[in-house]
């Protein structure tokens, strides 16, 4: 039976061009999180290389690796002997020519060798400027999940997902008391002093709101940093190749990814903010029992009126003319 009371970390960096470098700087933030007793931990979106679908090139799939492979090895270590759970968001190889963007909860008390307690395959997939994800990804096919952990039911979902209010309410459906959204968002530098402070506001706001109409606690982590997606990857020789970005490089190019991250109760009060710039290691105590106290006062499960919703799934409803 999981604790009422878990330790939770969201693990806020920055990533360099170096894939080997990013695994080793995520390990050692992982590794502080859980010397300061943080329990269940989670890391950014895709944070083994620079946001990398600012452009579509065929090279960047040598990014994409088997699940389980080399990364779930290396952080199955660290899970092992901090013993503590762990969400990794990793470029998944499913087979030649599939691939997608992954979600991977590890537990400690897993049974698997590789300490998998199952995974979530992003399932909203944008395609926008400097986020060209349709071109490296397909949507997830394993629908909106809770898995058990030693700390409890979590539901993983992935940036774009976090958009969407049916994938925060059919993950909680399922059972689960924590969402944790792996994330890689950002400002196009030239829209940052006109738009940004709305558009930080308009994603925190949406997350909130899933953490009140759920009665869940919702956990977002993002990067920082401004990258223009250049990428080193190991040619296996001890050699390596490095894939530069699109754009001039000048700080008007590129995304510079606005931090931010932030840890929510079901009542929506933030118990843990990030700054914009900074890495940092945001932990808080979650207690269980609210999610009970607030669906009670707020019985928004109660008096759903399921009889009503079968529309929902329509691509859009048309009204008929008279």
């Amino acid at each position: 039976m999981p604790a009422a009371k878990t330790r939770v970390a969201l693990i806020q960096m920055a990533c360099a061009p170096s894939i080997e470098q990013n695994l080793d700087h995520a390990c050692e933030m992982v590794r502080k999180a859980a010397s300061d007793a943080a329990q269940l931990i989670c890391l950014p979106e895709l944070f083994r290389a620079q946001y990398f679908c600012q452009r579509e090139d065929h090279a960047l799939f040598a990014l994409a690796e088997s699940i389980p492979g080399p990364s779930t090895a290396r952080l199955a270590e660290i899970v092992r002997t901090e013993k503590i759970t762990l969400i990794a968001s990793l470029f998944e190889r499913r087979a030649p020519g599939l691939y997608h963007n992954t979600a991977v909860i590890m537990d400690h008390a897993s049974s698997a060798s590789d300490q998998i307690a199952g995974i979530y395959r992003k399932m909203h997939i944008p395609d926008d400027p400097l986020y060209y994800e349709k071109f490296y990804f397909t949507p997830g096919d394993l629908g909106f999940r809770s898995i058990p952990t030693s700390h409890g039911n979590v539901g993983t979902l992935v940036c774009w997902d976090q958009w969407y209010p049916e994938a925060a309410r059919l993950t909680s459906l399922a059972g689960a008391g924590i969402l944790f959204y792996p994330t890689a968002i950002g400002w196009h530098p030239s829209e940052k002093t006109e738009f940004g402070e709305a558009q930080y506001s308009a994603w925190q706001t949406m997350q909130r709101a899933h953490a009140i109409s759920n009665g869940v606690f919702v956990c977002a982590v993002n990067r920082v940093g401004h990258e223009h997606g250049d990428v080193v990857l190991p040619n296996g020789d001890g050699t390596t190749e490095k894939i530069e970005g699109p754009g001039d490089h000048t700080p008007n190019s590129g995304l510079q990814f606005w931090g931010g991250s932030f840890i929510a109760d079901p009542f929506g009060r933030v118990l843990a903010q990030g700054s914009h710039d900074n890495e940092e290691i945001l932990i808080a105590e979650l207690d269980s029992a609210l999610i009970e106290i607030t669906r009670q006062h707020w019985p928004f499960l109660r008096d759903r009126r399921v009889d009503a919703y079968s529309a929902i799934t329509s691509r859009f409803i048309d009204t008929p003319f008279r």
